[in-house]
């Protein structure tokens, strides 16, 4: 048996080790580094130490590598979902899971806000929690329509956090509000001073709260 030369790189049939979530580990450490821009199978390959074309045993395409990447966000931020948890405190702890890992990995957003769940480990997470919303007295389209609004305000809320339609700024434009004229704008101007209703994550965790008081009302309705 002849040894393998330094730095050679293992070819199409030879897999290292390698498995799916290895694969997606990879490349979503790829974007966190570098963006999107940055994810091809080439570098997903030299990461790796192996040949791009191995990689297709693992992900058939690249659209299945962006969609991998949305599975790892979701799937990590998937609260327990068994017969006892509670469907209010369920759905609290995967908006604020979610929000911290879109906010944690910021390049998966526009994958995220595009792209709908298609994995099965993202799948079987929206169907456990279905499945506790209509157990606990949703119907089934009452269910959908909260699992989606919930995570659709989380998306929304975490692009915004993270600059991505006008730029980083300050929290809650707490500069431009301490410029209005006090006089005309009292309360306005009161809250630039005050720092009243500028943090993100109260103003988050806020909404959410509504939006599960106001699930609960309606759900039976």
């Amino acid at each position: 048996m002849t040894a393998e030369k330094p730095g050679a790189r293992r070819g199409r049939g030879e897999r290292a080790g390698l498995t799916r979530q290895r694969v997606l580990d990879a490349a979503l450490d790829l974007v966190d580094r570098g963006g999107l821009k940055a994810l091809t199978m080439r570098a997903l390959g030299e990461r790796l130490d192996v040949e791009a074309m191995t990689l297709y045993h693992y992900v058939p395409n690249k659209e299945a590598l962006l969609d991998g990447l949305v599975e790892q966000v979701f799937t990590a931020a998937a609260p327990a979902m068994d017969g006892a948890a509670d469907w209010q405190q369920a759905l609290r702890s995967y908006a604020k899971a979610l929000r911290e890992g879109l906010l944690r990995h910021p390049a998966v957003l526009p994958l995220a806000a595009s792209r709908p769940a298609v994995t099965p480990a993202t799948l079987d997470g929206v169907e456990a929690c279905l499945r506790l919303l209509t157990d606990n007295g949703f119907p089934l389209g009452r269910a959908l329509h909260a699992l989606n609004t919930v995570s659709v305000f989380t998306i929304g809320h975490a692009v915004l956090e993270a600059g991505l339609i006008a730029g980083p700024q300050d929290p809650g434009g707490r500069s431009r509000l301490a410029e209005l004229e006090a006089e005309r704008y009292p309360l306005l101007a009161r809250a630039a001073r005050e720092g009243a209703g500028v943090d993100d994550e109260e103003r988050f965790t806020f909404a959410v709260d509504a939006l599960l008081l106001g699930f609960a009302a309606l759900r039976t309705v």
